[in-house]
């Protein structure tokens, strides 16, 4: 079972609570998991900006602004907030099972490096099914492109009622790939040290895994601007069938923001 945030309704009233298992940062939410929590609102393709830090063990207001459209609240401060989208894009990376297996093992980000060791999608901390543990890394590739791939089997309490891998667990598997990927220095092969948050997320999912299915995901970085960092990701199902696509947007932040000290 999905346990993660955990809806109820009073009154027409929803709220969700974000359980301390699937934190980022030391006392928030992993962002991918956040988003995709907000998304299970939105039919389809849906884009997810988060405004704040979502804090951990909270109860959070779940309010619909309208067709389509939904926030997540604080009391009158703005957590996150998501809207239906039309999301195509025109590249597409692949990488087979092997291959990926392959590029996590020249993961950037080593573990006495990692900047958030608890995190839920990457925390090199958690252990294997408390944690998703996707280290990705650099694929050998034939020019001089940079795609990273890492490989993933859904642990069994990740399912949802239907048997299948629950959505939000999906946009957290496109999220913490596409931040290794924008950390990554091409010059050393190394972890850049950057501190980043997620700032947004959109994804649109095809089909969702099964537990225990051998899965891959890619990310490539497609732009920066300024502080903020853009990147893609592709989930492939075991028989490399495309099951979603994301596109994250990563701030550059001050260290002490990113451990939610300020």
């Amino acid at each position: 079972m999905s346990a993660i945030l955990s809806y109820r309704e009073e009154e027409g009233m929803q709220t969700m609570t974000i359980a301390r298992r699937f934190r980022g940062p030391p006392n928030s939410g992993n962002g991918g998991y956040v988003c995709g929590m907000l998304a299970r609102h939105i039919p389809g393709a849906a884009e997810v900006t988060l405004r704040a830090p979502p804090p951990l063990e909270t109860e959070l207001d779940v309010v619909a602004l309208g067709a389509d459209q939904w926030e997540l609240r604080q009391g009158t401060a703005t957590i996150a907030i998501g809207r239906a989208i039309t999301f195509d894009m025109s590249r597409l990376e692949r990488a087979t099972y092997a291959a990926a297996v392959e590029a996590e093992k020249r993961t950037p980000v080593k573990p006495h490096e990692h900047l958030l060791p608890m995190c839920f999608v990457c925390g090199p901390d958690r252990a294997p099914g408390d944690g998703l543990r996707l280290f990705a890394g650099p694929l050998v590739r034939q020019d001089d492109s940079v795609v990273f791939a890492v490989p993933w089997t859904p642990d069994p309490s990740l399912a949802a009622a239907d048997g299948l891998v629950a959505p939000e667990f999906v946009w957290s598997a496109l999220d913490c790939p596409t931040g290794y990927v924008c950390t990554y220095d091409r010059e050393t092969g190394g972890f850049n040290g950057l501190p980043i948050l997620l700032g947004r997320l959109s994804a649109r999912i095809e089909r969702r895994p099964r537990p225990s299915e051998r899965c891959v995901v890619t990310s490539w970085q497609t732009g920066s601007e300024g502080r903020r960092l853009i990147a893609e990701a592709a989930l492939f199902g075991e028989e490399e069938n495309l099951l979603a696509v994301g596109r994250a947007t990563w701030i550059v932040v001050d260290r002490q923001v990113q451990l939610g000290k300020t």
